[in-house]
């Protein structure tokens, strides 16, 4: 995939991550569904397959979940410069795209965690802070869920995908009744799709 960027492009790219990260309650995984209406659908700077591949592998990999912004920033770079065949101007647009998308996911909220936390802690017993708390656990279901359902509505086939979304059901109960590690979950559908079978 080739797109044509230039500089507004960039700083576009930039604020709506800055933006996105003042709404990243319960993770940077919850902007997911408005990261692909911007990134997919509205600009076309990725496509479906590089969306969900981004978010499968950053989740995969060990460390923060956030590393999925660094990959769509590396992909929407790669796609501006025409695909890894220009040689290092490729590989330097794709660098260049992880450090704007990640710049801007991570500044704002950085900053606003590290001061709202420092207040709520000195400020815990307040009937505010017991009550903000409470509020937001709700908010954050919902968005994991709204990220789970554009994640899983790239599969919609309902007769060739049913196992996929039989592993997505199943996973769900595990996780929700026992205490069992996710890293056993995501090695069990790692190994299930390297056999073919979801």
């Amino acid at each position: 995939m080739t797109i044509d960027f230039t500089a507004a492009d960039w700083w576009a790219l930039f604020v709506h991550f800055l933006s996105l990260s003042l709404m990243a309650v319960g993770g940077a995984i919850t902007t997911a569904p408005d990261m692909h209406r911007y990134l997919v659908d509205t600009r076309h700077w990725l496509t479906e397959d590089q969306f969900t591949s981004s978010i499968a592998i950053a989740q995969a990999a060990p460390g923060p979940n956030v590393l999925f912004v660094g990959l769509m920033g590396w992909n929407v770079g790669m796609n501006a410069s025409g695909g890894a065949g220009n040689g290092w101007y490729s590989y330097g647009l794709a660098l260049l795209g992880m450090m704007v998308a990640m710049s801007g996911i991570l500044l704002p909220s950085g900053f606003l965690t590290y001061a709202a936390t420092r207040w709520a802690h000195k400020n815990r017993e307040l009937r505010a802070v017991r009550a903000f708390k409470t509020g937001m656990a709700p908010i954050v279901i919902a968005l994991l869920i709204t990220t789970g359902w554009v994640l899983s509505s790239a599969n919609n086939q309902p007769a060739r995908d049913w196992p996929l979304w039989l592993l997505t059901a199943a996973v769900t109960i595990i996780v929700w009744r026992t205490r069992l590690h996710l890293l056993w979950l995501i090695g069990a559908g790692a190994l299930l799709g390297a056999l073919g079978l979801v």
